[in-house]
């Protein structure tokens, strides 16, 4: 098992630096959702389908992430508080390349 180190600014601003499996398939949303750092019903609203945008967050470091999808590309062009570094939580998936992730949430709208 394999843990790293990410770094998560929740919608009231407060940074937590939380450890996020790469061994089990979760993406960021899932880790958010299992850290409770957001109100239940507010965040993966979907399911991780990339169809509401409620996962969305800016990517805060310089990380190579993979290319956004169709879907994600898509949701994005519809969503609010959009950021030339806003990602979908539900399509970044935990690997050890992501070792020191800093991400913030999007506000909820």
């Amino acid at each position: 098992m394999m843990d790293i180190k990410i770094k998560i600014i929740d919608r009231d601003g407060a940074t937590h630096e939380v450890d996020a499996p790469t061994d089990m398939n979760m993406n960021l949303m899932e880790v958010v959702r299992s850290y409770e750092l957001a109100p239940e019903g507010t965040i993966g609203i979907c399911g991780g389908m990339a169809m509401c945008a409620s996962c969305q967050c800016y990517i805060e470091s310089a990380h190579d992430l993979p290319e956004k999808s169709d879907d994600e590309e898509a949701m994005l062009a519809e969503a609010f508080n959009v950021k030339d570094n806003s990602r979908l939580g539900c399509q970044i998936h935990m690997t050890p390349e992501l070792e020191g992730l800093e991400v913030q949430l999007a506000p909820e709208e």
